[in-house]
């Protein structure tokens, strides 16, 4: 799912507004949440809290991260970009965009707001490649990628201060440590169910079902048209429909954030027949760290193909 880069032109406003904003940052509506003043740390600017939550996990107490969407109730389509957000980015260190298209209203803000912030492009840093001329921007489930991403974000914050050269590394390779649990996790869901089928809503999760030696039957066009916001075909539909009425899927990966009519009638589908389903989202929910949350989603996937 890719967040609107839409109302980014919005955000251009009088440098005059931007001042008077002052360096805060607010965590209700659509304003980026911050943890706290940047004085005398690393001011860091993360598209989603996903990114947000691993930059702080590596930079410990020397960062002060911002995340520009994070609720986790929200669809990420419905991001309106603002003038706090521009600000933060103006003001910042270190920015981590997802890249891929994903959130391009972040590049669109940095060329806006002057800023002289090293900038992080996950998927860039990832080395994914599209497929049949399709990129799956959702590298924050992909652990290889995740390592990849934490290795940058670790140079990137030993280059800003030096001298604490010694905690970013210790803190990166002990959440490479963690994430090489989460690859065990997943490991053992894929010895129990390789080769089994599941359906999806849109692509978002595929990188952890890949992981799983899951195999996706979802019709392609299917996907592609609810990532895109657009009407599936009524035949598309038939077909996704019949993949649950048959049993022919073990489970229905369902991205909870990105809620509509026609993935309703999937989902109800899927409870009708018994069905198994598995509720993912884009950003971090409340409470979860990046390592929390996502073995939840392994152990909630490998709970339903257990049933």
């Amino acid at each position: 799912m890719r967040p609107a880069s839409r109302a980014a032109v919005s955000a251009l406003v009088a440098v005059t507004a931007l001042i008077a904003l002052g360096a805060c940052a607010s965590s209700g509506g659509g304003s980026p949440t911050s943890s706290g003043s940047t004085s005398g740390r690393i001011a860091v600017v993360a598209s989603t809290n996903v990114w947000g939550d691993l930059a702080r996990s590596v930079g410990g107490s020397t960062v002060t991260v911002t995340s520009i969407i994070s609720d986790p109730n929200a669809d990420p389509h419905s991001y309106e970009a603002s003038a706090q957000t521009e600000l933060a980015i103006a003001k910042a260190t270190l920015v981590i965009e997802n890249g891929g298209g994903y959130d391009d209203f972040v590049a669109t803000m940095v060329k806006a707001s002057g800023t002289k912030a090293r900038v992080l492009d996950a998927v860039t840093i990832s080395g994914k490649q599209p497929v049949a001329g399709q990129l799956n921007e959702h590298v924050w489930y992909d652990f290889a990628s995740v390592d990849k991403v934490v290795a940058a974000i670790a140079a990137a914050l030993t280059a800003a201060d030096p001298a604490q050269a010694d905690l970013f590394s210790a803190n990166a390779s002990a959440l490479t440590g963690q994430v090489a649990g989460l690859q065990q996790q997943l490991a053992a869901v894929k010895a129990a169910h390789a080769g089994a089928g599941v359906a999806i809503t849109e692509p978002v999760p595929v990188y952890l079902l890949d992981g799983a030696g899951l195999v996706d039957k979802t019709p392609a066009a299917f996907s592609a048209a609810i990532e895109a916001q657009n009407d599936v075909p009524p035949a598309v539909m038939q077909s996704t429909l019949a993949l649950l009425t048959r049993h022919d899927v073990a489970a229905l990966v369902y991205n909870e954030q990105a809620v509509g009519p026609q993935t309703s009638t999937v989902l109800d589908a899927a409870t009708r027949a018994g069905v198994p389903v598995v509720p993912v989202t884009e950003t971090l929910p409340a409470g979860k760290t990046y390592v929390t949350w996502m073995a939840s989603n392994i152990a909630a996937l490998g709970s339903a193909l257990d049933k």
